[in-house]
């Protein structure tokens, strides 16, 4: 294997795709790093699952399409399309059939969750934040270089989904939810 270090980034910079160098706080930089972070994140949580469990294909998929995702907010939009890694049309669609299929079973929540309940729960509700953050940075980005909303909008659907895992984790350990207020939204006049 070769060296893995390069010395190159000991001064603050950073090579994107493309090769350009640009500053370690750069917002292109930043956003991925909060996606690696969710990856590192989903990560945990598959090692959490026993190797058979249903969720551990769906998270694996998600896991190496973050891949591709951070490949291309890597990759500055005038050269994006020679970016050799191909985004998966239905990668929207994969999660709300997912989320779909796990809000059919339970109950309509109509209240504010507070994170926490089994660690598994917990974790799930971490990935929903770390998700969200990495869109804000992704809108951030995107007001200097477009962001395909592919991308912008897998990464909504994502934090969503990660919401209704955790949910649907209480349900399947027969746990409660503590709750913190009802969505006034929902509340009847």
């Amino acid at each position: 294997m070769r060296r893995i270090y390069t010395r190159s980034g000991d001064k603050g910079m950073t090579r994107i795709h493309g090769g350009e160098c640009v500053p370690k706080d750069d917002i292109r930089i930043e956003a991925n790093g909060c996606i690696d972070e969710l990856n590192t994140l989903i990560g945990i949580i598959r090692s959490m699952l026993p190797s058979e469990h249903e969720w551990q294909s769906s998270l694996f998929t998600i896991q190496r399409n973050i891949m591709i995702v951070m490949s291309h907010v890597a990759t500055p939009s005038v050269i994006r399309v020679q970016n050799p890694n191909i985004l998966p049309p239905d990668l929207v669609e994969f999660c709300e059939k997912m989320m779909d299929d796990l809000t059919a079973q339970m109950e309509e929540n109509d209240y504010f969750v507070l994170p926490g309940g089994t660690p598994l729960a917990a974790h799930l509700q971490f990935a929903r934040a770390v998700a969200r953050r990495a869109e804000r940075r992704l809108w951030t980005l995107n007001k200097q270089d477009e962001v395909p909303q592919l991308i912008l909008r897998f990464m909504n659907r994502i934090s969503d989904l990660f919401f209704v895992m955790a949910r649907f984790e209480m349900w399947q350990q027969n746990r409660v939810e503590e709750k913190w207020h009802n969505f006034s939204y929902k509340r009847k006049k």
